[in-house]
């Protein structure tokens, strides 16, 4: 029942901060080298659905890899988690972008920022709520 609980606010938790992270006016300056390429409507069902997906996934890995976090503290577990999916979900996609795409710094720095900050929120919801 934990794991439900914990997947389901973490792909709530992901839909919404992707909503507030990307859908704001400071974002969309940001973005706008995007324009080209990107969509200008959202399916909102199904962007709803693959984050709750995405949530199930994160939990999954999470439950997986819990045992060889260091430390006892769930929080902690939760945070380092959460660092190392914004590393290889994040980081290595802002630097891609970087190389392939002339895209301005503040773009870049942003897009790292908030997804520091979400990718350790999901990391600490799934920290507490399945702490031992």
């Amino acid at each position: 029942m934990r794991f439900l609980i914990a997947a389901l606010l973490t792909g709530l938790s992901f839909a919404i901060m992707d909503g507030l992270i990307n859908g704001n006016v400071y974002a969309a300056e940001l973005m706008k080298y995007y324009d080209p390429i990107a969509k200008h409507t959202i399916n909102v069902p199904v962007a709803l659905l693959i984050d709750l997906f995405y949530g199930i996934m994160i939990t999954g890995i999470y439950k997986i890899i819990f045992p060889v976090l260091p430390t006892g503290s769930a929080m902690i577990k939760g945070i380092i988690f959460g660092t190392g999916m914004w590393f290889f979900r994040v980081v290595m996609s802002v630097i891609s972008s970087w190389m392939m795409f002339t895209i301005p710094a503040k773009t870049l720095i942003y897009m790292l920022l908030t997804g520091l900050l979400e990718m350790t929120v999901l990391g600490i919801i799934n920290g507490l709520i399945l702490k031992k």
